[in-house]
């Protein structure tokens, strides 16, 4: 078990951020960590890398206890921070052999992880000459320097471009090959695109915790039908496949459907049979932002 919590709480001056929290990470996952700001997450993840004490609770990553074998826990696991930490005026070889002495190995995993990460047309540059999507880059390299069998990685793509997004999304990718990856993102379509797994944390409690395929019902499909009045949902309830109906505003509802057989063809069908009028007929998808506003709002 890479990273193991069992009923982790923090508390601030009176104020409960994290509750009760319990999940396991196995060895080679990737799981995304989701929730809306404030919710706990960079919280958790300080504490599971020993920079925070939980305030109830006990927590292990590689087997090493957060609170008794701090040091051990540190040794094996990689962390870049929301904020990434860097020394703008020093070079790039210059940081990553200042912190290769921090944790005493060889200079030549340097040369490594520059390659690894794609550094090496950056590399002799100052820190501060570089853009975001590098200094990013540096910050990987720093925490994989050690070969920690574990990555936490909070915020890991903010403030990236899209070209950006796509090289460290590959990046990690690449990592989570040989690494068990735990990482916090806003960017739903980075989870989809690089993980295995997602937990979603709300007011300091988990309110989902699934593979990423059994988190969206892919048979499941939804349909947004505006008519030109109002319409009792227990008439709609009558088409075929219908799972729920729901009155978004107004005359639009929401049908959710348990088929990936396209639908929109029986609701209007169903319409000119029961002499309603459509204004407006589309098919959404339900993908893993709107179910996050769903556990969220």
């Amino acid at each position: 078990m890479s990273i193991s919590v069992s009923n982790i709480s923090k508390i601030y001056e009176n104020q409960s951020v994290l509750k009760e929290i319990t999940f396991e990470i196995n060895q080679g996952e990737i799981v995304g960590f989701l929730g809306p700001n404030g919710a706990g997450k960079s919280t958790l993840m300080k504490i599971l890398t020993t920079y925070l004490d939980p305030s109830e609770g006990e927590a292990s990553v590689n087997g090493f206890d957060i609170e008794s074998e701090p040091i051990d826990v540190q040794k094996s696991v990689g962390y870049l921070p929301e904020h990434n930490p860097l020394y703008l005026e020093m070079y790039v070889r210059e940081y990553l052999s200042f912190n290769a002495q921090v944790y005493k190995i060889s200079k030549s995993r340097i040369e490594e992880v520059i390659e690894l990460t794609g550094l090496s047309p950056e590399a002799s540059k100052k820190i501060g000459q570089l853009s975001k999507g590098y200094r990013q880059r540096v910050g990987l390299a720093c925490a994989l320097l050690h070969d920690p069998k574990v990555l936490i990685l909070d915020e890991p793509t903010t403030g990236l471009d899209p070209n950006q997004l796509v090289e460290i999304r590959e990046l990690i990718k690449s990592v989570g090959r040989k690494k068990t990856v735990f990482l916090s993102t806003h960017i739903m379509q980075e989870v989809e695109a690089m993980c295995d797994r997602v937990i979603i944390i709300n007011k300091g409690e988990i309110v989902a915790d699934k593979n990423l395929d059994n988190m969206i019902d892919k048979t499941d499909q939804l349909i947004e039908v505006e008519f030109d009045y109002r319409v009792e949902e227990a008439f709609l309830l009558k088409l075929d496949h219908i799972k729920h109906v729901k009155n978004i505003h107004g005359f639009v509802y929401q049908l959710t459907f348990d088929t990936s057989t396209d639908m929109r063809s029986v609701v209007f069908d169903f319409a000119h049979d029961n002499q309603l009028k459509i204004l407006q007929l589309s098919r959404k998808n339900k993908d893993l932002e709107s179910l996050f506003r769903e556990l969220t709002k």
